[in-house]
């Protein structure tokens, strides 16, 4: 790899990320919406299956006021799953896409894989990516953005009142 293509490498690699935490805490319903909005009238795209969605268990890791020593805070069911995109004719390669969410839900995984490996083509990554992802990562901060409000009301401020010498 030379020096200038390792910006644009890990501006990809920063893009993808940033779209892969969307999907991952996009509900079902709301990745079948944008899916479809996406694609429009066009067929959705054929793929393989390299791992099923699987469903299993991770461990939660914590620690006290986000610094202190890591301790194990319990178990989170999650779901995975990887696919590969079939390649079409006159295209190189096929592209593999991944997603991994908590919860149980086989067909979201399948529906943010599938986004996942569509928006890592460039011809077809414009087309997805503004009227799907952006709109998706605007209602998480807005939901985001409420529950601080909501947290903020309830928050107690201590304060210890000095007396007179007397």
């Amino acid at each position: 790899m030379n020096a200038s293509s390792a910006p644009s490498t890990a501006a990809a690699s920063a893009a993808r990320r940033a779209w892969m935490a969307v999907l991952a805490r996009t509900p079902r319903a709301e990745l079948e919406a944008a899916f479809a909005a996406a694609l429009g009238d066009e067929p959705a795209p054929s793929f393989d299956w390299l791992r099923t969605p699987q469903i299993g268990l991770a461990m939660v890791r914590g620690r006290v006021g986000g610094t202190g020593n890591a301790f194990n805070l319990g178990e989170a069911t999650v779901t995975r799953a990887t696919l590969r995109l079939r390649a079409a004719q006159g295209q190189q390669g096929a592209t593999v896409g991944v997603a991994c969410h908590l919860g149980r839900d086989k067909r979201r995984a399948e529906l943010a894989a599938l986004a996942d490996a569509v928006l890592q083509q460039p011809e077809r990554h414009a087309r997805p990516h503004a009227p799907s992802i952006e709109p998706l990562a605007a209602r998480q901060a807005q939901r985001r953005a409420a529950r601080r409000t909501d947290a903020a009301s309830t928050k107690v401020e201590f304060f210890t009142m000095v007396r007179g010498d007397a």
